[in-house]
């Protein structure tokens, strides 16, 4: 592809300020690009996964419990830390992987109100199998850019998020 190329966002860009010349819409040159790659990046991973199974969801929470460590175990309050999903929307998708045997959840031994979940071996090796095919596909996904393209891109991203998350 080559930089100087017209994409959707340009587009959006020329027709706004032929409609509404007073406005400074070339924020969306990269917010906009943003979220298209978002949308475009998810469903890549999640086309990824299919043959496992699994959706990219599924690999959030799977991944999240097999990086803790062992016992591969956390309560549902840690993994909403760490994936972006409502507490109802959490519960159901543990309900999920514990029909499929991909997690377990058993009382937590200090307050037996809370439910932890915990990988169980057919979890672990799913999710060791699917966190290889999508390392892979997140590769594949930026080798048009050059290493130093990466690091830069990286950085940038790192800064957006750390402001966010800060407010």
């Amino acid at each position: 592809m080559i930089a100087n190329e017209k994409d959707l966002l340009d587009n959006l860009i020329i027709d706004w300020k032929e409609e509404r010349p007073d406005l400074d819409a070339s924020a969306m040159l990269i917010v906009g690009r943003i979220l298209k790659l978002g949308k475009i990046l998810e469903k890549s991973a999640s086309i990824a996964l299919q043959d496992n199974n699994i959706n990219y969801t599924d690999l959030d929470v799977l991944a999240t419990l097999r990086r803790s460590g062992k016992p591969f175990e956390l309560t549902p309050k840690q993994l909403m830390k760490d994936v972006l999903i409502t507490s109802g929307a959490m519960t159901a998708l543990l309900d999920r992987l514990e029909k499929l045997d991909l997690i377990y959840r058993s009382p937590d031994a200090n307050d037996g109100r809370i439910k932890n979940a915990s990988l169980t071996k057919k979890g672990i090796k799913l999710i060791d199998k699917a966190i290889e095919i999508r390392f892979n596909e997140a590769d594949e996904s930026i080798s048009m850019l050059n290493k130093i393209e990466k690091e830069n891109l990286s950085v940038l991203l790192k800064k957006m998020t750390l402001y966010f998350d800060s407010k």
